[in-house]
């Protein structure tokens, strides 16, 4: 199982927010690229990158920040966030980000999923974003009346073969995971799944871990210290599946 450390940009900034609500910020760096650097030289593989502001206005919106992130290290990276045309996948991946993620643009273009797909191949995944099981939109400002299980199965059909899926209930609360559902999702769609919202600790690792669930994304749980980065992904890879 990979784990994927989040960095979250807001005005070029290192943020975490709670449950997504933009009022409920809490800022960690002013520089991502120190932060990316220091995530890498913990053992960190492959990073998490969520443009904030971009996932809010429709278009991304901190690109010189990705830059700089880029320029630091030599793991690869994926990028959301205001994603929503080709273009944009174009201009991301032209930063040599290794995966683009696609989120609301899934739930209200699946035909654009589809032609992404084909067209950049493994180099598209999808963000599924859900409180109760129904998507929200929008840098999770807006729900919807879809529901998760049933989107996963429209983004298999189109081509892609893994889903970040985010339980927002849990999301900045150190709380802890709901390993079930995201194994039910695993399952239902055949999507490989990555887990978002909610770790606090090795447990939580190994839960999702033991559910077989292909990845983790940690964000707060990390930067407060709750939890080792590098003994969290020493746990991650042993006996990895």
């Amino acid at each position: 199982m990979i784990i994927f450390p989040a960095i979250d940009l807001r005005g070029g900034k290192c943020v975490r927010l709670i449950q997504g609500d933009f009022d409920k910020e809490t800022v960690y760096s002013d520089d991502p690229q120190a932060t990316a650097l220091k995530w890498q030289s913990m053992g960190a593989k492959f990073l998490h990158v969520v443009d904030l502001d971009g996932a809010r206005k429709g278009s991304p919106q901190n690109i010189p920040a990705i830059k700089k992130i880029l320029d630091a290290v030599n793991i690869p990276i994926e990028v959301g966030g205001g994603i929503r045309t080709l273009d944009d996948v174009e201009e991301i991946l032209s930063l040599e980000v290794r995966r683009v993620i696609l989120g609301s643009v899934a739930v209200e273009n699946i035909s654009l999923v589809e032609d992404a797909a084909k067209k950049f191949g493994d180099k598209i995944v999808v963000g599924i974003d859900a409180r109760n099981g129904f998507v929200a939109v929008h840098g999770w400002e807006k729900s919807s009346a879809v529901k998760a299980d049933e989107l996963s199965k429209k983004i298999v059909a189109a081509g892609v073969k893994t889903i970040i899926y985010t339980d927002i209930s849990k999301d900045g609360m150190l709380s802890g995971v709901n390993a079930e559902i995201f194994a039910e999702l695993a399952k239902s769609s055949g999507a490989k799944i990555i887990a978002s919202g909610g770790v606090k600790s090795l447990d939580d690792i190994r839960a999702l871990k033991a559910a077989g669930i292909a990845g983790v994304i940690v964000g707060k749980a990390i930067y407060t210290g709750a939890l080792d980065l590098k003994v969290a992904i020493d746990e991650a890879e042993n006996n990895a599946y």
